[in-house]
């Protein structure tokens, strides 16, 4: 659900080509299955386009993202466990803490406390009503996500030669798209 809802912000936001999104379980339970079909009915629903085959997260991949996203304080916990640096670890974040109505508390995306009044509950033993919930929550905190992502690449000049490249007035490399994954069970 995060990575339909994320990716559709950064095609939306023109950052596409920028941003790659993808997203990973915590476990292989699921492997190899497409996405549960209340997800697919709550998505296509709300107009977005989902295309998801399980995959279970692999600790050699934090080499190759800025960012990894977590649902869950427990994801989070099992996602830093699995890094293989204290830097790796870092890359981890809860979802709900770039959602402002519910982070303005002061919860720190970095932070390694526990924190689960930001989590996005599991809705797979319930019913419709969960996805729809857990989809709202998703949106709000994507919204916060895509202006932190889009600031870590103005912070980087990524962004800004993505906006020179659209005036006609440099090049730029395929290479180097930051990656952010979402984890989920």
């Amino acid at each position: 659900m995060a990575e339909a809802v994320f990716r559709a912000r950064t095609e939306e936001a023109g950052l596409d080509g920028l941003v790659a999104v993808d997203s990973a379980g915590t476990g292989g339970w699921h492997e190899g299955d497409g996405a549960d079909p209340r997800t697919v009915a709550v998505l296509r629903a709300a107009g977005y386009e989902e295309d998801h085959t399980a995959r279970q997260f692999q600790a050699d991949w934090f080499g190759s993202r800025d960012l990894v996203i977590a649902l869950d304080d427990g994801h989070l916990r099992a996602l830093r466990r699995l890094a293989p640096s204290a830097e790796d670890a870092a890359k981890v974040r809860l979802l709900r803490s770039y959602d402002a109505a519910v982070s303005s508390g002061g919860t720190d995306p970095y932070s390694f406390a526990p924190s689960h009044h930001l989590d996005v509950p599991d809705p797979y033993y319930g019913g419709m009503e969960g996805f729809e919930e857990c989809l709202e929550m998703v949106e709000a905190a994507c919204e916060g996500l895509l202006v932190a992502v889009r600031e870590s690449l103005a912070q980087t000049g990524r962004l800004a030669d993505r906006e020179a490249l659209s005036a006609g007035t440099a090049s730029y490399g395929a290479g180097g798209s930051p990656a952010v994954t979402a984890a989920s069970p």
